[in-house]
């Protein structure tokens, strides 16, 4: 009877100190962070750049914030710059080279003012006094280029008209047609080609400036990217080592990655 109280006794201290032991360690493995947290940093990045990474007190997201806002500062500076230099060459236009033609001025896609560029006038859309329509014969002026290139298209000898009736002859006046420029929009630079090379400078610079802002674009979406990832690798070892971890990036040369673990 003393021999089994005393086995039993043994059993219990025995029992109670795995139970301990296995506590301990327990208590001293790195719990991985709640799910909910895990999401909270690149959520933030993800919305605002750098805001990941100010929810884990890492100083680099300044960096994020401050490529944020420069890049949307430039961006509404460059669209600015782009509608008034595209303001400017349209009021360009209609003074220089349109007002004589239609008094009343009427904008119109952007590949009208690009051919504008190109040729010193439009030429007349219609050469007949009538109804009938007879196309500009002169190369050197958009319509009448729209009319060589019609007749080189459609005529079998561009320099030998077919029957007016003819299905070759119908095909080209419907092409130029399609393509010349009506009396609402003819223009001419003659006598003015300084103001046409001020006009192909104009249309230049508004270019350049809305293509510099579309550039920039790709550059916010990047730091968009960037900061989500950069605050997800850094939540994902935060979450595996039970701690809280960082990561720095230096570009370089050299570039380097540093991983900071708190201990």
């Amino acid at each position: 009877m003393r021999r089994a109280l005393l086995l039993g006794l043994a059993l219990s201290v025995w029992g109670a100190w795995e139970r301990s032991a296995a506590a301990q360690q327990g208590d001293s493995t790195p719990r991985p962070l709640p799910r909910q947290r895990f999401w909270v940093r690149p959520a933030a990045s993800l919305l605002l750049p750098g805001a990941g990474q100010f929810l884990a007190h890492e100083e680099r997201g300044a960096i994020y914030v401050a490529a944020e806002v420069y890049s949307l500062a430039r961006i509404i500076q460059l669209s600015r710059k782009g509608r008034s230099e595209g303001e400017r060459f349209r009021a360009l236009a209609f003074t220089v080279a349109r007002r004589s033609f239609n008094p009343t001025r009427r904008d119109t896609v952007f590949e009208y003012f690009e051919t504008m560029e190109r040729f010193v006038a439009s030429g007349q859309y219609n050469l007949g006094p009538g109804p009938a329509l007879i196309p500009e014969t002169d190369p050197t002026t958009y319509n009448g280029s729209m009319w060589l290139l019609a007749r080189r298209t459609f005529w079998a000898d561009p320099d030998v008209p077919p029957d007016p009736r003819s299905p070759e002859s119908v095909r080209a006046l419907a092409f130029y047609q399609a393509h010349a420029v009506g009396p609402a929009f003819l223009w001419s630079w003659r006598d003015a080609e300084p103001q046409q090379a001020t006009f192909r400078e104009t249309i230049k610079r508004s270019d350049d400036a809305f293509r510099g802002a579309q550039n920039l674009l790709g550059v916010v979406l990047a730091n968009h990217v960037v900061s989500v990832v950069d605050a997800l690798i850094s939540a994902r070892l935060s979450a595996a080592a039970g701690r809280r971890a960082a990561l720095q990036t230096t570009i370089g040369p050299p570039t380097v990655v540093r991983l900071c673990l708190e201990f």
